[in-house]
C-alpha cells in the first residue's frame, strides 16, 4: 500500500486480528435472520459490548456501506476488522463471520446428489419455496425503505416492467445506468449527510489503487471467454454479480441467474434450492456461492467453492476499501447520494422481477404451493420471525404434503 496522504491523522490500528477472528466467528455461528438482522448483531458486539465503535462511527459506516455495490453486513464486518486491526484485521473478520455458513453451504453442496428420493425431492421444493418466501418479504421490506416517495416507486414499477418485457443479459446495467441519469429528478428532495470522521488508517493514493484494481478485475471479467476453463468462468461469473450488487444480499440473485443460470452454468432447480438453503444458515447469504461454485459446469468443488466465495466477496471489500478515503468529502456532495438513492430505487424493480422470474415461475406450482408461501410470508413480514422458521415451515409443509400422497 502507498504512504498515507501528508493530512492523514489516524492513530494506528488498537486491536490483533486474533480478536477480531474470534469475534466475528461467533457472530458467524450464531448470526442468523439476514443482512438486517447482522447490523443490529454488530451494534450490540462492536458498540454496546466491545465499545470497538461510538454510534456515530457506527452511524457513518452504516451510511457508507449501504451506499456502496456490495454485500453490505459483510462490507460492515470487513471495515470494523480494518479500523481495529487493519488489513488482517479486515481478513480476519471476513473469515470468522463466512467460514460457518460457507463449510455448512459446502455441506449441502455435497450432500444434494443423494436427494432424489421422493423426499429428497420434497425437501428441495420446500427450499424453492423459501426463496420465494424470502424474495417476497425482501421485495416488501425494500418497497418501503428505498422506495418510500411517489417518485422512486414510480421508478422502480418501469424498471420491474422493463426488465420482465426485456430479460435479456445486459438489460440490468441499462436500467441502473438510466435511474442514475434521472436522479437529479427522481431524487431531488434527497439531501447529503454531513462530513463523515471516518478514516481508515491509510491515504488516497492507497485508496485510488484499490479501486483501479476493482476496475481492472471487472473489466477482465466482462472479457472472459464462456469456453475458457471451469475455475476462469466460476471466478468471472461471480465477481461480475458481486460488483454489481446494489441495495444488499437478496439482490444477488437476479444478478446471479443472469451469470449462471441462462448460460447454462447451472440449472435453475438447483439454483433456487441452494438459495433456499441459504436462508436455513447463520453468516453472510453470499456463502451461496460456495454451493453454487461446487455444482457449477463438471461439478468443480471444493475449489469451484473456494473461487467463487473469493470472487462473489472480494469486489465488495476493493470497493469499500477504496472509497473509505474518499468518503469524508463525498458523503457532502448531494449529486453522489442522489444518485445512489435513485440505483437503490431501480433496484427494488430488479428484485421484483427476479421474484416473478425465475423465482415465482420456476417454484409455484399449484393452489398448496401459494397457500405455503403466504403463510411464509406472514411469518416474515407480519410477526416478523427469523428466516430460519420460514425455512422450517416451508420443508415441513412440502414434507407433510409429500407424506399425504404417499
Amino acid at each position: 500500500m502507498s504512504a498515507p496522504d501528508a493530512n492523514h491523522d489516524e492513530a494506528a490500528p488498537t486491536g490483533s486480528a486474533g480478536e477480531v477472528f474470534f469475534a466475528f466467528l461467533s457472530l458467524g455461528l450464531r448470526s442468523f435472520g439476514g443482512p438486517i438482522a447482522h447490523l443490529g448483531y454488530f451494534r450490540r458486539a462492536f458498540v454496546d459490548e466491545r465499545r470497538w465503535l461510538d454510534d456515530a462511527r457506527y452511524t457513518q459506516l452504516l451510511a457508507l456501506c449501504q451506499f456502496l455495490p456490495g454485500p453490505a453486513s459483510s462490507q460492515f464486518g470487513f471495515s470494523i476488522g480494518l479500523m481495529r486491526a487493519g488489513w488482517r484485521g479486515a481478513i480476519a473478520a471476513f473469515v470468522g463471520f463466512t467460514l460457518p455458513s460457507a463449510l455448512l453451504m459446502f455441506a449441502f453442496a455435497w450432500w444434494t446428489p443423494y436427494l432424489q428420493t421422493a423426499w429428497g425431492r420434497s425437501l428441495l421444493h420446500g427450499l424453492k419455496l423459501v426463496a420465494v418466501v424470502v424474495v417476497a418479504q425482501a421485495v416488501h421490506s425494500m418497497w418501503r425503505s428505498l422506495a418510500p416517495d411517489g417518485p422512486r416507486r414510480v421508478l422502480a414499477v418501469v424498471a420491474a416492467a422493463f426488465l420482465l418485457w426485456q430479460p435479456e443479459n445486459g438489460m440490468q446495467l441499462l436500467v441502473l445506468a438510466a435511474a442514475a441519469l434521472l436522479s437529479p429528478w427522481v431524487c431531488r428532495h434527497v439531501q447529503a449527510q454531513g462530513e463523515s470522521s471516518l478514516d481508515p488508517g491509510y491515504g488516497t493514493r492507497a485508496g485510488t489503487m484499490l479501486l483501479v484494481i476493482y476496475a481492472l478485475l471487472l473489466l477482465a471479467a466482462f472479457t472472459v471467454a464462456w469456453d475458457g476453463g471451469a475455475l476462469l468462468r466460476t471466478g468471472a461469473a461471480f465477481y461480475r454479480a458481486g460488483a454489481l450488487v446494489f441495495g444488499g444480499g437478496h439482490v444477488v440473485l437476479p444478478w446471479l441467474k443472469q451469470a449462471l443460470v441462462e448460460p447454462g452454468l447451472i440449472d435453475e432447480n438447483t439454483f433456487l434450492a441452494g438459495y433456499g438453503a441459504a436462508q436455513a444458515v447463520p453468516g453472510p447469504m453470499f456463502s451461496l456461492a460456495a454451493f453454487l461454485g461446487d455444482h457449477m459446469v463438471d461439478r468443480a468443488g471444493w475449489a469451484g467453492a473456494l473461487v467463487a466465495l473469493v470472487a462473489i466477496f472480494l469486489p465488495g471489500f476493493l470497493l469499500l476499501g477504496g472509497a473509505m478515503p474518499f468518503w469524508r468529502s463525498l458523503s457532502t456532495r448531494a449529486h453522489a447520494v442522489r444518485i445512489m438513492a435513485a440505483i437503490n430505487a431501480a433496484v427494488v424493480g430488479l428484485l421484483a422481477a427476479a421474484f416473478y422470474n425465475p423465482v415465482w415461475t420456476g417454484t409455484v406450482h399449484d393452489a398448496s404451493d401459494i397457500l405455503i408461501a403466504l403463510c411464509g410470508f406472514v411469518m416474515l413480514a407480519v410477526a416478523r420471525q427469523p428466516a430460519w422458521v420460514a425455512v422450517l415451515w416451508c420443508v415441513a409443509a412440502t414434507g407433510v404434503g409429500t407424506w399425504l400422497v404417499h
